[in-house]
């Protein structure tokens, strides 16, 4: 089982930050077939094999991902694809 960790800073505003973390969301689930929630200012997201979940901050947007031991493999690939991804929505 892999765990992958991304913290990515941002200076939006609340509704800004939560858009950008809806189109974290949308790429990541129309790649790997995830099914996303919204709870509170926590996106959790989940498909077999796969669970984690986007939290916001005033500063912050914090992915924490679990992939199990089939999607492991790919753990590297996935970490490099998301953090580009949230760091050109959030911005550097």
């Amino acid at each position: 089982m892999a765990d992958i960790r991304i913290v990515q800073h941002h200076n939006l505003p609340p509704e800004a930050a939560r858009a950008a973390a809806c189109q974290v969301a949308d790429r990541m689930a129309a790649e790997y077939g995830l099914a996303c929630r919204w709870s509170g200012d926590v996106l959790r997201f989940e498909r077999s094999g796969v669970h984690g979940s986007l939290t916001l901050d005033g500063s912050h947007a914090a992915m924490h991902i679990q992939l199990g031991f089939p999607m492991s493999a790919f753990a590297a690939a996935i970490k490099a694809k998301v953090a580009e991804s949230m760091k050109k929505v959030f911005g550097a």
